[in-house]
């Protein structure tokens, strides 16, 4: 796998990945790094090298005592992240019969990053894309941004820790109406519901973004890195992850599973059995 791309220069960064399907790009700005999912052609649609590069970028930064936030972010203006990209992530899987992509089980994305993390939205945060979002703790999105978890849709479901976070960050019906509905919200229903903090035009969205991290970078680093720990170590998630991740098991064992898939790629509606 290539090593992830940490640059202080935007423009060297996006060169360096045009003859790449897709990359995590990382631009260092003093005390702030922001950080782009970048596969805009897909609607940054994340591969299996892109999810190990996030989460070995992502815990670099972590690790880093110079950084004080992290800005995620996506490439483009059409979408923040379209999810996985299911013609190349599910396949391992299903002939698996088991979550590939979650190998610490009582891990998920940023579960383990205690630097805050200010999410810029920009048009579709859906499947993993939405799965990443939880794991941040601020996030201003565009007016025109839409957020959903369409995998039952596809006879699957999020099994990247959706299912312990979304309860605990959104009242339960509302976690429900996502989980079991596959429908997708707007930006201002998001607001409204608890799921986003802040909806601003379009082009203003990862300024805002940046302007919130460098408000939290003024203040004692010591003090917001153990505020954020102490919050997420309170929570206990590790447990519940690991139920996640051998209950979806039975899921990607599924011929539903298999058929979703197939409808998917063959653009046509499921026919699930149950089974």
């Amino acid at each position: 796998m290539p090593q992830p791309n940490l640059t202080q220069d935007p423009e060297s960064a996006a060169d360096s990945v045009q003859n790449n399907d897709g990359a995590i790009r990382v631009h260092i700005n003093g005390r702030l790094a922001v950080v782009t999912i970048d596969r805009p052609r897909k609607l940054n649609a994340m591969t299996r090298p892109m999810i190990d590069d996030f989460r070995s970028v992502t815990a670099e930064l972590d690790a880093d005592p110079k950084i004080r936030a992290i800005v995620l972010t996506g490439a483009g203006t059409r979408s923040f992240s379209a999810g996985g990209d299911l013609r190349t992530l599910l396949p391992p899987a299903l002939d698996a019969a088991d979550d590939l992509l979650n190998p610490v089980t009582t891990e998920r994305f940023l579960s383990s990053v205690f630097t805050p993390v200010i999410a810029a939205v920009r048009g579709l945060c859906i499947g993993a894309g939405f799965e990443i979002l939880l794991g941040t703790d601020i996030r201003v999105a565009s007016s025109d941004a839409s957020f959903g978890l369409p995998e039952v849709k596809w006879g699957l479901i999020p099994g990247s820790g959706t299912h312990i976070r979304l309860p605990q960050q959104l009242p339960w019906p509302l976690a429900m109406q996502f989980l079991l509905t596959g429908a997708s919200v707007d930006a201002p229903t998001a607001m409204s519901m608890g799921l986003i903090n802040e909806v601003v035009a379009s082009d203003e969205v990862l300024d805002r973004a940046i302007e919130i991290a460098e408000s939290i970078a003024e203040n004692g680093p010591l003090a917001v890195r153990t505020a954020k720990e102490i919050a997420v170590r309170a929570l206990n998630q590790q447990g519940a992850f690991a139920l996640e991740h051998a209950l979806n098991r039975r899921v990607l064992g599924s011929s539903d599973a298999r058929e979703g898939i197939a409808a998917f790629e063959e653009n046509r509606g499921t026919r699930f059995s149950g089974r």
